[in-house]
C-alpha cells in the first residue's frame, strides 16, 4: 500500500467556519471556535493520520486588508501558506454576494499553483436555489480544481471533503506519529482556550484587543492537579474593568469556562489564576507583538 502525505492550508474571510472545520477532521479542540472574527491570530499546525496518509492542517488567520500591525502579521501568515502546500482549503459560507473580502482573496489566489478546492460551508442553512448561485459565482474562477459542500458543524460532508484532498496529496512519508494531533505547545494552546472563552464573554471591540499569555503551567507532585497562571492584556483601562466585570464575576465566569476546557484537554485537575494588565495599543508594538509569539 502506497502512503500519501502532505500539507493542506485552509484560507477564507474571517468567520466562514475554518476552525470549526478543522476541530471537526482532527476531533479535538485544538483551535479556538467563536461568532466573532479575527480568531484566529497563529497557523495552528494540526495532523490527521490514517492507515494509508497522513495530512497536516494549518489553519490561518482569515485573510482581510491589515488596520495594525497584528493585522499585518496575520495577513503575512495566511499568504506565505499559500505556495507552500500541496492543497489549499477556500472556505466561504451561506453569504450569496461576493463581496470586497471575497474578490480579495480570489485576486491573491489568480497567482498561485496550489489546488484549490472550494469548500461551502454551512449547507445546512443554505436552501438549493441560493446554493445553486453560490455554486455558479464561484465556478466561473478557472483557479478552482474542485467545490465540494459540507456543515462543519453537523459533520457533513467533511469525509467526501477528506476523500478529495488526498486525491491531490503526492506520495510521501508519514511526518508525525499517528497518535500526534498537533505540534503546538500546551501552553499555546491554553492560551488559545482562555481567549476563546473572553471572546465568547466580552463584547463590541474589547476581545479584539486582547492577549493572553500563559506564564507558567506546574504539576503538582503530590495530586493530579496542574497550576496555571495567565495574563490577560488589554488596550484601555476601560477595558480592564469590562474584563473583570463587577465584583469579578466576569473574570470568574471566563476562568471557570476556560479550567473545565483546559481540564479536558490536559486529562487532569486544573487549577487557573488569571491576571488582568493595561498595554496600551500593543497591536500595534512589535516588541509585545514579538513576547506573544506573533513574529513580524
Amino acid at each position: 500500500m502506497k502512503f500519501k502525505s502532505g500539507f493542506v492550508t485552509i484560507i477564507g474571510r474571517p468567520n466562514v467556519g475554518k476552525s470549526t472545520l478543522m476541530n471537526q477532521i482532527i476531533g479535538e479542540k485544538i483551535a479556538i471556535m467563536s461568532d466573532k472574527p479575527q480568531t484566529t491570530r497563529n497557523k495552528i499546525q494540526t495532523i490527521y493520520t490514517e492507515e494509508d496518509f497522513q495530512i497536516i492542517f494549518l489553519d490561518t488567520p482569515g485573510m482581510h486588508k491589515p488596520k495594525n500591525k497584528l493585522g499585518e502579521y496575520m495577513l503575512k501568515s495566511a499568504q506565505q501558506t499559500l505556495n507552500e502546500v500541496d492543497v489549499i482549503l477556500l472556505v466561504v459560507d451561506d453569504t450569496a454576494d461576493m463581496g470586497p473580502g471575497d474578490k480579495y482573496i480570489l485576486e491573491i489566489l489568480k497567482n498561485i499553483k496550489t489546488p484549490i478546492i472550494l469548500v461551502i460551508n454551512k449547507m445546512d442553512k443554505i436552501p438549493p436555489e441560493k446554493f445553486e448561485k453560490i455554486y455558479n459565482m464561484y465556478n466561473q474562477h478557472e483557479i478552482l480544481h474542485d467545490i465540494v459542500a459540507i456543515s462543519a458543524l453537523e459533520n457533513k460532508n467533511v469525509q467526501k471533503l477528506i476523500e478529495k484532498i488526498v486525491e491531490l496529496l503526492p506520495e510521501g512519508p508519514q511526518y508525525f506519529p499517528a497518535d500526534m494531533i498537533t505540534d503546538q505547545p500546551e501552553k499555546v494552546i491554553v492560551s488559545e482556550i482562555i481567549r476563546e472563552k473572553l471572546l465568547h464573554y466580552l463584547h463590541e471591540e474589547v476581545p479584539h484587543g486582547v492577549a493572553v499569555e500563559v506564564l507558567s503551567m506546574k504539576k503538582r507532585k503530590e495530586k493530579d492537579i496542574v497550576d496555571i497562571s495567565a495574563t490577560i492584556y488589554c488596550e484601555k483601562k476601560s477595558h480592564k474593568g469590562i474584563i473583570i466585570g463587577k465584583n469579578g464575576r466576569k473574570l470568574k465566569g471566563v476562568g471557570k469556562s476556560a479550567r473545565q476546557d483546559i481540564e479536558n484537554l490536559l486529562g487532569s485537575k486544573v487549577f487557573l489564576e488569571l491576571w488582568v494588565k493595561v498595554k496600551e495599543d500593543w497591536r500595534d508594538q512589535e516588541n509585545i507583538l514579538n513576547t506573544l509569539g506573533y513574529k513580524l
